[in-house]
């Protein structure tokens, strides 16, 4: 569709939420369309809603489903042998996972999106990079999940890619010694989540006598916050103190999810998470699910421009989120930009690092 193409072919952040929002309503509403069309499970509860795939005229008029949905029912829009790619959520054990299903054409467009958004923050260059986590991540099935694949995708824009961690979870510091030795003083990416890069690195870096310096180094985490919070580690605090050890000062917390890989939301030296040209951000309030105005708590409704093989363009979540403001973020980032607040209440775990956290 060539609406999706002229969205991908503009800097990710560069219209205007107003123009940006037409685009991306004409692109879902396609969405809507054809995954009525292709997905009967789908259409159906489009129907039980009492929309019509065509009608449509705003992203907050586009029909959602429950993002937890894709742990209970399959959801394709597309040929099973047109599958060439299969995601599953992190989850903790006895916890179901979500599992998404990639065709050639989405899995294009995800790869697309994500480097659109990642090389807006870092450049198009590609980084030497230190992966803070154990390579058994990637070699171990039972361990590669929305973790894995999070690796994998970030693991496009470095090269040296370098584990920072042994499969035992503990600091391999001769291999992290020798990363910053052959980079010392040229920029460097790090990437990891939140919760394995405090317990596993932040705090094992803490006793150590010999400091790291950081200070060249651009740190993009995510993946949950609940284990943190519970320990009274803030979003700051987690920054700070990374800052105050070992020079850390370029760090970028992100919000994304398997059942939208490829619309990441990054954030900005404001603080502010960001939404690109290819996905936004709706907060709804719980007692009707009708739009939140800017600056009022809601649940989050996520929308993307990218699935097309499962119907995964328009998903409520189980976070509560804020919009802060619209057009005007410090950085220069067009569009919305909000604050994740956090989990609704007896939401199962869902981020990776949360999902790592609950074996603690």
């Amino acid at each position: 569709m060539d609406s999706l193409n002229e969205l991908l072919a503009l800097p990710p952040f560069s219209l205007p939420q107003r123009e940006k929002a037409r685009r991306l309503a004409e692109r879902l509403a396609q969405l809507t369309a054809f995954h009525c069309q292709a997905c009967p499970p789908y259409r159906r509860m489009v129907e039980a809603q009492g929309k019509e795939a065509v009608a449509p005229q705003s992203s907050e008029q586009i029909p959602f489903i429950p993002a937890s949905l894709f742990k209970h029912m399959d959801l394709l829009s597309v040929p099973p042998e047109q599958i060439v790619k299969t995601l599953t959520s992190s989850g903790t054990q006895g916890q179901r996972v979500s599992t998404i299903y990639l065709d050639r054409e989405t899995a294009i467009a995800q790869q697309r999106s994500l480097v659109n958004i990642v090389s807006d923050f870092i450049g198009r260059a590609r980084l030497p990079l230190l992966i803070i986590d154990s390579p058994d991540v990637l070699t171990n099935r039972r361990l590669f999940s929305a973790r894995g694949a999070g690796i994998l995708g970030f693991s496009l824009f470095g090269r040296d890619r370098t584990f920072a961690l042994t499969p035992q979870m503990m600091p391999d510091w001769q291999a992290i010694d020798a990363f910053l030795r052959r980079h010392h003083g040229r920029p460097v990416l790090l990437f990891g989540f939140t919760f394995i890069l405090w317990r596993h690195f932040y705090q094992p870096l803490l006793q150590r006598k010999q400091r790291v310096d950081l200070s060249c180094a651009t740190l993009i985490h995510g993946g949950g916050w609940k284990k943190l919070s519970e320990a009274a580690v803030s979003a700051e605090a987690f920054s700070d103190a990374l800052r105050q050890l070992c020079g850390l000062s370029r760090i970028h917390d992100y919000y994304g999810m398997v059942e939208q890989t490829g619309s990441l939301y990054l954030q900005c030296a404001s603080g502010h998470l960001h939404a690109s040209l290819c996905s936004d951000i709706i907060m709804r309030r719980h007692q009707d699910f009708s739009p939140c105005e800017t600056g009022e708590p809601g649940l989050i409704q996520v929308v993307s421009a990218l699935p097309r093989s499962y119907p995964g363009h328009s998903l409520l979540t189980e976070d509560r989120g804020v919009i802060l403001g619209i057009d005007d973020c410090p950085c220069g980032r067009k569009g919305n930009y909000f604050r994740v607040l956090g989990r609704v209440k007896d939401a199962e775990i869902r981020g990776c690092s949360d999902t790592y956290a609950a074996a603690f």
